[in-house]
């Protein structure tokens, strides 16, 4: 009966939100028991500028191919705080093989552009297709052009072999997606982010939504409350020129309790 009743029970209202017009405040997106969690508004437009405003007030964009735009903020958020990332041994070993190889490279914003594109044509278990879509990529790499989206990227004899995307507003970090082609390569990826996240004292990476490979490193939910707060603040720190960023060994070095 369970079932049957929350079948017949109707969504709530969805704001569609025109060109120009502001996003609703996260607190009005659908609730724990609504057929989608954290859902909050759709549009049609996708542009740099209502990305800004967007994760500016931890909000994003997620939807398929023939989807209007869909712009969430669930809650509880799942969110990597970086001095509790798990740096495990074997991870730890990997990275400082690969280092120690000719040819082996860690940096970010090289090809930015390659970066989205190979993370939206990756096969992923469980998925026909990509949430990826072109209206996306062309909306990123606008925000890239602004010195707002970036990529932390893994390169071994001139090949772009792993990476992430990430938007950064001031110390705000809001992790997208990652790609690989080599064992742990988005790992090291994720690990280069983490690294220089320590060294300039941003605490947290924002991940969106729970999963198991998130956990694994030290993601946690957190309360959409708290998670606004801590951005409200991070939006105040300054700017980090990304293109000039290395993998940072020291604030590797200061992690507490990695396996």
């Amino acid at each position: 009966m369970t079932e049957v009743a929350q079948a017949q029970t109707p969504s709530p209202e969805l704001p569609w939100i025109t060109e120009g017009q502001a996003l609703p405040p996260p607190a009005m997106a659908w609730g724990a028991s609504s057929p989608a969690p954290g859902l909050l508004a759709a549009s049609s437009d996708l542009s740099a500028a209502r990305l800004i405003e967007a994760y500016r007030q931890g909000i994003f964009p997620w939807f398929s191919d023939g989807q209007p735009v869909l712009w969430w903020s669930p809650d509880p958020r799942m969110v990597l705080v970086t001095p509790q990332f798990r740096l495990h041994r074997s991870l730890r070993k990997s990275l400082h093989r690969s280092t120690l190889s000719p040819g082996f490279e860690l940096c970010f914003d090289r090809d930015f552009s390659q970066v989205i594109q190979r993370c939206a044509s990756s096969l992923r278990n469980g998925q026909k297709g990509t949430w990826i879509v072109p209206q996306m990529v062309e909306a990123y790499e606008a925000l890239h052009r602004l010195g707002q989206a970036h990529s932390s990227e893994v390169w071994v004899d001139g090949q772009l072999v792993a990476g992430l995307y990430f938007v950064s507003l001031g110390h705000a970090v809001f992790g997208e997606s990652m790609f690989t082609t080599i064992t742990d390569g988005s790992k090291m990826a994720l690990v280069n982010l983490v690294s220089v996240c320590l060294q300039h004292g941003i605490q947290t990476i924002d991940c969106q939504q729970n999963t198991r490979h998130l956990a694994s490193l030290g993601a946690r939910e957190m309360p959409r409350s708290e998670f606004m707060v801590g951005i409200a603040q991070a939006l105040g720190g300054p700017a980090i020129d990304w293109r000039q960023q290395s993998l940072h060994w020291p604030a590797l070095q200061s992690l507490a309790g990695s396996a």
